[in-house]
C-alpha cells in the first residue's frame, strides 16, 4: 500500500492563506499585513510565510511589488481559466457556471468536428465511444468519456478548442467522484453519447450540434441532482 504524503506546514499554512483570499478576508486589490506580523499571526517562520507565498503568486492568487509589499491580485478581473481547479475546489458554485460553458463550447465544437474530422478521426471516435461501453467502473466510464470529447475537440482541427476542453475537464475532474452519477451505467452512458458520435462521423453539423447539447444538459442535470 502507498504511503499518503504527509501535509507539511507550507501546505496547511497555503491552504489558511488561500481560504482567507477566496472568502475575502484577504480582498482583492488589498494588501496583506507585514510578513513579520503575518508569520507570528500563523505561529510560523518568515522563511515559511515566504514558501506560501511563492505558490500562491504562481497560482496567480498574490502579487509582490518591491518595497511595497504583498498585495492579494484581483483574479476575478484579471486571472485566467487556469484558476478554475483551485476556485471550483473551493466552492462547488463554480460548477454551474463551468457547466453553463461547457454545454455552450460543447456543442459548437461538435458541430466543428462534424465539418472538420478526417475519416481517421472519426475512427479513433468510434473506438472511445466503444471504450466507453466497455468500462467497467462508473469513474472508468467517466474518464473514457472525457477522451470522447478531447477527441471531439481535436477533430475541429482548432487547437485552441482542444485547448478549452482540457481547461474546462481540469475544472472538475479533481471533484469528479461527485460528479459521477452519468457514468455508472456503462450502458446508459454509451446510448446517451452515441448519437453525438454519429452525427460527426455523418458530417451532418446542425444534429452534431444539436446531439452535444441534448447530451450536455442531461448529464449535467444528472450530475448537479447528485451534488444536491
Amino acid at each position: 500500500m502507498e504511503t499518503l504524503p504527509r501535509e507539511t506546514v507550507v501546505d496547511l499554512l497555503e491552504g489558511r492563506l488561500r481560504e482567507g483570499i477566496l472568502t475575502g478576508r484577504y480582498p482583492a486589490g488589498s494588501y496583506l499585513p507585514p510578513e513579520r506580523e503575518l508569520a507570528d499571526g500563523y505561529g510560523v517562520t518568515r522563511t515559511t510565510l515566504k514558501h506560501a507565498f511563492g505558490r500562491l503568486i504562481q497560482a496567480g492568487l498574490l502579487e509582490t511589488r518591491h518595497g511595497v509589499g504583498t498585495r492579494v491580485r484581483d483574479y476575478a478581473r484579471l486571472g485566467g481559466a487556469d484558476l478554475l481547479p483551485m476556485l471550483v475546489r473551493h466552492s462547488p458554485a463554480w460548477i454551474t457556471e463551468v457547466f453553463e460553458v461547457r454545454r455552450s463550447i460543447g456543442a459548437l465544437i461538435a458541430g466543428r468536428a462534424a465539418a472538420k474530422a478526417t475519416d481517421g478521426q472519426k475512427d479513433e471516435l468510434r473506438t472511445l465511444l466503444e471504450a466507453v461501453g466497455a468500462a467497467t467502473s462508473g469513474d472508468a466510464v467517466q474518464l473514457a468519456d472525457v477522451e470522447v470529447h478531447r477527441a471531439l475537440a481535436r477533430a475541429t482541427g482548432n487547437r485552441v478548442y482542444a485547448l478549452l476542453t482540457n481547461t474546462l475537464f481540469n475544472a472538475y475532474l479533481p471533484v469528479r467522484a461527485a460528479l459521477v452519477g452519468p457514468f455508472t451505467d456503462p450502458d446508459a452512458a454509451h446510448a446517451r453519447l452515441a448519437p453525438v458520435i454519429d452525427a460527426v462521423v455523418r458530417g451532418d453539423e446542425a444534429a452534431a450540434g444539436a446531439a452535444a447539447e441534448d447530451y450536455l444538459t442531461a448529464t449535467e442535470r444528472i450530475m448537479l441532482e447528485g451534488l444536491k
